[in-house]
């Protein structure tokens, strides 16, 4: 971004050399790459020149001899040879002594017999232009003899910035005024979009156009132009304002110099309204004549795969249907957010124009941008996310130049089509934060001083401070901490930061409950065998396949990635089962008999509703995210968990050996989790359908266990493998470690029943402890099953289990006479299940 000095200075004149300036701002966070200089490196000897006369070279046909007034009634010899040189010209004339860009120094010299004293300049000699057919003819009205550099942007000081992405205010001229003002506390001019200047010799009374909806010309902008925005995700805002009687010709001089000091070359006054409109206020603009647009509409929509436009710079781009195009009744009318198309291209014979100023999906456009390998000083703009609310600022100006400039008459009314754009919610600077956080101490009033030069609306309540926003640093202030942050920068940090360190620097940091948590739960697997393993998020599409998944289950539609590294790896995961499968593949091809892994991580369902991002505030044109991301864990066993040793070989994995595993993580969390097998058929699709079950705690399924499915296992070349897979955080917020309420302990013994239940085989055990622990009092302190038994003795179909009941009073040993009853409603209770004593 290429900052010429004085044009910042016609907003804030910091009163420093620019070297300075530009060291203080790269200390406040604005980095300065270079400073530069526009022409020649001193404007002495360059003044305003009046041609007195101009005749032909006695002795050259191409060459002209001028009588020049240079100022206090000097006339000068100089001898010319551009064509367009005439008497009563005012001109640019460098006297002996002065030296030119490329480092020329003008002397006396004789030019075919003829002494000439001086040069009459063109535009490139000059640095400020791309003309060399002829001089530079400036209006009428400066005297001769007068400083050029009063006119023109000689020796001109140009700050090179290197724009961070969250700081957009700093695109804008305005903006970076505004950071001078905070630096160095001169005087900051109103906005050009509030009635302040716009540029040398320009009225100030035309601002009363800012107010958009105030009748200005005859015709209605409203009745000539029609807007159509069909995704108001890609198209957040789209205003259009129509302009008659324009007349379109060379931009001024100032107007063309300073485009030019900016990086920027010249094309026609309307094109250089809206590129210095850009370079002021930060928003991009768009003219199109309006008389090529067919009956004044456009319509904002994603392109066609494989639709073309001919652009402004010549060439034919062939879109995609990602990307958002601008068309008219006849075909595409531009890309957005990009560049225009020619179809609509502004010209000389142009007399009625629609002024666009719009706002786009910045990451839609970043990725516009290198799919087309096309990159426009709008565009880089747009793509850092810039706020819906600075269209109305560039139109603002934009009628103001418009008018002054191209004697055009703005149309009434503008056309503002936008999705609810949310107001910046008030932060809160809390009293003494500032000094807790930097351990510098900033009074609260000059706390509130420097916010307020930054923009930022600031109020008193009590010893706090409430802040306002504006809209150009709406994605990068969205906490208190970035407050302190602001004030903190332009408080001479750098100078003054004293030798004490925060008063928060000693304070210890922690894990919070959740890390804890997760901690404890990922060291109950590592205890019971397992070793951890990373997988990468992305995964390959055809994982959907190899794990069975059904078209209807949102885990088959993972988000697609927009850059993936390979096409085995460009898709988001929904699930960790496949990344712990493949590991244990690759750990059994290298030689490991037996492999158990368990992953923590997550993963990625493109379903649910989320709220407002980081960047603050949730409307269209935010990143939001596109996907709901919780974290799971999963543990994976093939073959056995513990290793063999000189006692035996140790068994195969099953499943009942992973739930004690997932039961034993469980209890370490002080919660318990039960397992259930659904009637009506498998509980996933990858699973074996007799022997998997859907994992609960407190009534709520967080997740699956079971026997990996033969062709699933077939699929990653497994023999056979045992798996589950949970919720994290929904295990985690059922478990109550630190939450505990403990009792004393009692000093009276416990008394143990033991029961042997025949019930059908179909039944779990689990069903029958909740029923032992649904009628035994408070009393029952405990139920465990020991023993499970079919054979003889046992009628098909059915089973014993052999269960432990443990009973125990705080205050007295229990006796035959308490325990019996409760005894017996416990076996009335579990004939409610089809469950009776075994004789």
């Amino acid at each position: 971004m290429r900052v010429p000095y004085g044009w910042m200075a016609d907003y804030c004149d910091p009163g420093l050399e620019p070297r300075d300036l530009a060291e203080q701002m790269a200390m406040t966070g604005t980095e300065v790459e270079r400073v530069v200089t526009l022409g020649p490196e001193s404007a002495d000897g360059f003044v305003i020149g009046k041609a007195v006369s101009v005749e032909k070279h006695p002795d050259a046909d191409r060459l002209n001899v001028c009588q020049v007034d240079v100022g206090e009634g000097e006339v000068r010899t100089i001898v010319c040879g551009a064509p367009n040189v005439a008497a009563g010209q005012t001109v640019v004339v460098a006297l002996p002594g002065a030296v030119m860009p490329g480092g020329m120094k003008i002397k006396q010299a004789k030019l075919r017999g003829v002494e000439s004293n001086g040069m009459i300049c063109s535009e490139r000699e000059l640095e400020l232009g791309e003309d060399h057919d002829g001089i530079l003819v400036l209006g009428d009205g400066p005297a001769p003899g007068t400083p050029a550099a009063e006119l023109l942007p000689l020796a001109e000081p140009v700050l090179d910035l290197e724009v961070t992405p969250n700081r957009t205010d700093c695109f804008g001229i305005y903006g970076v005024a505004r950071e001078a003002h905070a630096i160095s506390g001169a005087e900051l001019a109103p906005a050009p979009w509030d009635g302040g200047p716009i540029g040398p010799g320009l009225s100030s009374e035309a601002g009363d156009v800012e107010r958009l909806d105030d009748p200005v010309g005859e015709e209605s902008t409203a009745d000539r132009i029609r807007i159509i925005v069909q995704d108001e995700d890609l198209c957040p805002r789209f205003t259009a304002r129509g302009y008659t009687d324009v007349k379109v010709g060379p931009s001024p001089l100032w107007l063309k110099a300073r485009l030019i000091a900016a990086g920027m070359r010249p094309i026609s006054n309307v094109v250089d309204i809206t590129n210095y409109v850009m370079w002021l206020t930060g928003q991009p603009m768009h003219a199109y004549d309006l008389d090529l647009v067919p009956e004044g509409e456009l319509v904002v929509r994603r392109a066609e795969s494989g639709e073309k436009v001919a652009a402004l710079d010549g060439n034919e781009y062939e879109l995609s249907d990602q990307m958002v195009a601008v068309a008219d009744r006849n075909g595409l009318a531009g890309i957005g957010g990009m560049m225009g198309g020619s179809v609509s291209e502004v010209s000389e014979t142009t007399t009625t124009v629609l002024m666009e100023a719009a706002n786009w999906n910045g990451p839609n456009l970043l990725k516009t941008s290198r799919d087309l390998g096309l990159r426009s000083e709008a565009s880089s703009r747009f793509e850092k996310q810039l706020h819906p609310a600075l269209t109305l600022r560039a139109q603002a100006v934009a009628a103001r130049l418009m008018i002054e400039i191209c004697g055009a008459t703005p149309m009434t009314g503008l056309v503002d089509v936008a999705a609810p754009a949310p107001a910046s919610e008030p932060i809160r600077l809390r009293a003494g934060r500032v000094e807790r956080i930097l351990g510098l101490a900033i009074e609260t009033d000059r706390q509130a001083e420097a916010l307020e030069m930054l923009g930022f609306g600031v109020e008193r309540d009590g010893e706090d401070l409430v802040v306002t926003v504006p809209p150009d640093r709406h994605y990068d202030v969205t906490r208190e901490i970035d407050l302190v942050e602001e004030v903190g920068r332009i408080s001479d940090l750098d100078r003054n930061l004293p030798a004490t360190l925060p008063s928060g620097a000693g304070r210890p940091g922690g894990l919070s409950r959740q890390q804890s948590l997760q901690r404890r739960a990922e060291d109950s697997l590592r205890e019971s065998g397992f070793d951890e393993m990373v997988g990468w998020s992305f995964t390959d599409p055809a994982e959907v396949e190899r794990l069975r998944l059904d078209a209807a289950d949102p885990r088959s539609h993972p988000v697609k990635l927009a850059n993936p590294l390979s096409e085995d790896q460009s898709v988001m995961r929904t699930i960790l089962l496949g990344s712990v499968l493949g590991a244990a593949q690759r750990n059994l091809s290298r030689g490991a008999d037996r492999v158990a892994l368990f992953e923590s991580g997550r993963v990625y369902l493109p379903a649910g509703e989320f709220g407002p991002g980081p960047l603050g505030g949730d409307f269209p044109g935010n990143t939001r995210p596109p996907s709901n991301e919780p974290q799971h864990l999963c543990a994976v066993a093939v073959g056995s968990i513990d290793p063999s040793s000189w006692r035996g070989e140790a068994g195969v994995s099953d499943f009942f050996a992973l739930k004690g595993v997932l039961e034993h993580l469980a209890g370490g969390l002080g919660t318990a989790v039960t397992v259930e097998r659904l009637a009506d058929g498998p509980v996933q699709p990858f699973l074996h359908p007799g022997k998997s079950g859907s994992v609960l705690v407190e009534g709520q399924a967080i997740g699956w266990i079971g026997e990996v499915h033969p062709l699933v296992a077939a699929e990653y070349d497994l023999d056979g493998a045992v798996a589950f897979e949970i919720a994290l955080a929904d295990l985690l917020a059922a478990s109550p470690v630190g939450e505990e309420a403990y009792v004393d302990f009692t000093p009276f013994p416990p008394v143990d029943r033991d029961l042997a239940v025949l019930v059908a085989e179909e039944v779990s055990a689990a069903t029958v402890v909740a029923a032992v622990e649904g009628s035994g009092g408070e009393l029952l302190t405990g139920v465990s099953v020991f023993d499970v038994y079919s054979g003889e003795g046992v009628g098909e179909g059915e089973k014993s289990l052999a269960l432990r009941l443990r009973f125990r009073a705080p205050d007295r040993t229990l006796s035959d006479e308490e325990i019996d009853p409760l005894v017996s409603g416990i076996v009335e209770s579990l004939a409610g299940i089809g469950g009776k004593l075994r004789g």
